[in-house]
């Protein structure tokens, strides 16, 4: 595949970045137009990706998390993703929220708390039944997709299939 790249400059954080699940091809955009500056590999699988404000942190599909300098695109750092000591797999869509990594867990309706320092889940959200209040006209498949707003401060889910897209607001107890 061939695909026409912008003027060279360096990448920042600011940037857009999409991963390809298999071909560990990955593209970097502008943000105010989405225009193409840059492909990039890496050496995993592109599952999920977010950011810290100083490195991109991607998922592989493992309990690995990447932090990687979005200026070299070289790898800086990996922590594994765990539970009072044990590895936790299937780390997929992430977002960054409060300086904790918010992580789907591909095939549950469960999403993880990471400490990014650590690798510990401090809390989980979970999702089960969330689907049961509506009425499903397709086949849907798994929870897959979290973003984040910062000015209503909730999280927007939804999945592979979903016909809806949900507005969570988080609260401590």
């Amino acid at each position: 595949l061939h695909y026409p790249l912008r003027r060279q400059r360096q990448m920042c954080i600011r940037d857009r970045y999409q991963l390809t699940w298999k071909s560990k091809t990955g593209f970097v955009y502008e943000q105010e137009d989405f225009q193409l500056v840059k492909t990039f590999s890496y050496s995993y699988e592109g599952w999920g990706i977010t950011h810290d404000g100083k490195y991109l942190i991607v998922s592989d599909g493992t309990s690995t998390l990447h932090f990687v300098d979005p200026l070299t695109m070289k790898e800086i750092k990996r922590i594994e993703i765990h539970e009072n000591g044990v590895p936790v797999n299937r780390i997929n869509e992430l977002e960054y929220i409060k300086n904790k990594i918010f992580a789907n867990i591909w095939l549950t309706e469960r999403i993880a708390v990471i400490e990014p320092q650590s690798g510990e889940i401090t809390a989980w959200l979970d999702l089960s039944g969330i689907l049961d209040s509506i009425e499903i006209i397709q086949e849907i498949n798994v929870l897959n997709g979290i973003a984040y707003d910062s000015e209503k401060d909730c999280l927007f889910v939804t999945g592979k299939l979903w016909p809806v897209l949900f507005e969570i607001k988080i609260s401590e107890r």
